[in-house]
C-alpha cells in the first residue's frame, strides 16, 4: 500500500515546517527553545491539519530527546503509566534531555487519565506535549494546564496552501514523475478549509483519478465532481464548528425557530456532540432569555439530561423541542448585562470592604469590633423586607440589574420599586 501523500511530504525539520511563523520562524518562541535545548511541557491548540503532530515530532528530533506517543482515543491510565515508566528509565530528573511524551487529542483524556500525568510532568520524568482541537481551558484539568505552556496554531493561509501544493508537485517522489498543471486551485482550498492534511488528501485523490500518461489538469470543476461534499460540509473540529453554533445561538436570540432548527440539523448531520449543543442551549437560556422566562433555563437543563440519557438518534427530537421553545420565548439579557457591569466595577474598584453590618461575627473579638451590628433581619419586618445597605459604602445606590422590558421583568421592576422606592432608579 502506498503511503499517503500527506505522510510522504511531512516536514522533518523546523526549517521545512510551513506556517506558524510566530512559533517556528527564525525568532519564534519554539525555535528559540529548541536551540537552547530547554523544552517546557506544551499544549498545542489548533484545528485539524495544521501540523501539531508534525511539530511535536520535529521538536523531539531536533532536541535529541526520546519520543513516546499516545493517542487519547486508545490509551487508558494503564498505558499512560507504562509509557511513563519507560520514559523514567530512558531519561528522568537528572538529565536535561528528558523524554518527550506526545499525547494526541489530549482533550479526550478523562480527569483520571490526566491526573496520572501530573506526577511525571511535575517531577520532570517527561516533557509533555499535548495536541488538542478544543479550548484547553475547558478540556485540560487546571493542575495539568498550569504546568504547560499553551501555543495556538492557526489554519494554513492561502499562501501556505499554495506553497504546500508546490512542494507536493516538485518534491514528492511519485508526483514529480507526473505532468501536473494546477490550472485552478480555489476548490481545493475551499474544501480543505485551511487543513493541510485534507488538502493533500483531496489533491492526491484528484491526481490518482486521472491517466498518469496524460497531462493532469486540475480545475475547480474536476475537484468538485470528484469530491462529492455538496451535501453536508461540516467539520465539528474546524472553523464551521464555531460558525454554525454561532448561527444557531443567534437564531435563538433572534426568535427565529426555523433558522434555529436548520442550524441544529446541520450540526446533528455533521456529527456534532449532543452535549455540546445542549450545553450551549443552557447558556443561551440564561444569557438571552433570563428572567423574561425563568422556565427556559429549567427546560434547557432538563434537555441536557434527557438528551444525554437517550442519545442519538432520538435525542434530536428533544434538542429540537428545546431549540424551538427557546427561540419562541420572550428575551432578556438583563442578568447577563448586570454581571458584566458588576465584574467591571470589581476590576475598577478592587476589594472594597464588606460593611460591618453584613459581616459574620463568630468570635468575641469580632463582636466587640462591631461585626454584625445594626444588621436587620428581613423576616422580622412587614413583607419580609427592610431597607438596608448591602453594597460597600463606595458603591451605594449603584444599579447593576436593570429589568428588561418584558411582562415578567416589568413585574419585577414594580416589585423593586415598592421595596427600594427611588434608591436604584427603578
Amino acid at each position: 500500500m502506498t503511503t499517503p501523500l500527506a505522510e510522504r511530504i511531512r516536514p522533518k525539520t523546523l526549517e521545512a515546517y510551513l506556517s506558524q511563523e510566530h512559533l517556528v520562524g527564525p525568532k519564534g518562541s519554539l525555535t528559540q527553545q529548541v536551540k537552547r535545548g530547554i523544552i517546557p511541557s506544551l499544549i498545542l491548540w489548533g484545528p485539524p491539519g495544521v501540523g501539531k503532530t508534525t511539530l511535536a515530532t520535529i521538536i523531539a528530533k531536533e532536541s535529541g530527546r526520546p519520543f513516546y506517543t499516545l493517542s487519547a482515543i486508545n490509551s487508558g491510565v494503564k498505558e499512560v503509566r507504562e509509557v511513563i515508566e519507560k520514559a523514567k528509565q530512558s531519561g528522568g530528573l537528572f538529565t536535561v534531555k528528558n523524554p518527550i511524551l506526545f499525547i494526541d487529542e489530549i482533550h479526550r483524556f478523562s480527569k483520571s487519565q490526566q491526573d496520572s500525568l501530573l506526577g511525571a510532568v511535575e517531577k520532570g520524568w517527561v516533557t509533555l506535549i499535548g495536541a488538542t482541537t478544543e479550548n484547553p481551558s475547558f478540556e485540560v484539568i487546571p493542575a495539568l494546564l498550569s504546568r504547560c505552556q499553551v501555543y495556538i496554531l492557526e489554519p494554513f493561509s492561502k499562501n501556505h496552501l499554495e506553497q504546500l501544493l508546490k512542494r507536493a508537485v516538485t518534491e514528492d517522489e511519485l508526483l514529480k514523475t507526473l505532468t501536473i498543471d494546477i490550472k485552478e486551485s480555489e476548490a481545493l482550498f475551499k474544501l480543505s478549509g485551511g487543513d493541510a492534511r485534507k488538502l493533500l488528501n483531496i489533491f492526491e485523490l484528484v491526481v490518482n483519478s486521472q491517466d498518469p500518461e496524460d497531462t493532469i489538469t486540475i480545475t475547480n470543476e474536476l475537484v468538485e465532481q470528484l469530491i462529492q461534499q455538496k451535501t453536508v460540509r461540516y467539520d465539528k473540529t474546524g472553523e464551521q464548528h464555531y460558525d454554525i453554533i454561532s448561527a444557531f445561538i443567534k437564531s435563538i436570540r433572534g426568535s427565529d425557530p426555523n433558522a434555529a432548527v436548520y442550524w441544529l440539523a446541520r450540526m446533528i448531520e455533521g456529527g456534532e456532540s449532543l452535549t455540546f449543543i445542549a450545553r450551549r442551549m443552557i447558556i443561551s437560556a440564561s444569557e438571552d432569555i433570563g428572567n423574561a422566562n425563568p422556565t427556559a433555563l429549567i427546560m434547557a437543563t432538563n434537555t441536557f439530561q434527557a438528551a444525554t440519557t437517550v442519545g442519538y438518534p432520538e435525542a434530536r427530537i428533544i434538542l429540537s423541542q428545546c431549540a424551538v421553545y427557546l427561540a419562541t420565548s420572550a428575551k432578556s439579557n438583563a442578568s447577563y448585562v448586570a454581571i458584566n457591569k458588576a465584574q467591571q466595577t470589581v476590576k475598577q474598584t478592587g476589594d472594597l470592604a464588606v460593611p460591618l453590618s453584613l459581616r459574620n461575627a463568630p468570635t468575641k473579638l469580632m463582636k466587640e469590633l462591631g461585626y454584625g451590628d445594626e444588621y436587620q433581619y428581613a423576616h422580622d419586618f412587614t413583607h419580609n423586607f427592610v431597607a438596608h445597605e448591602f453594597l460597600p459604602d463606595e458603591l451605594q445606590n449603584t444599579t447593576f440589574y436593570e429589568p428588561g422590558k418584558n411582562t415578567r421583568e416589568n413585574a419585577l421592576r414594580e416589585f423593586l420599586k415598592t421595596r427600594w422606592k427611588d434608591k436604584y432608579g427603578y
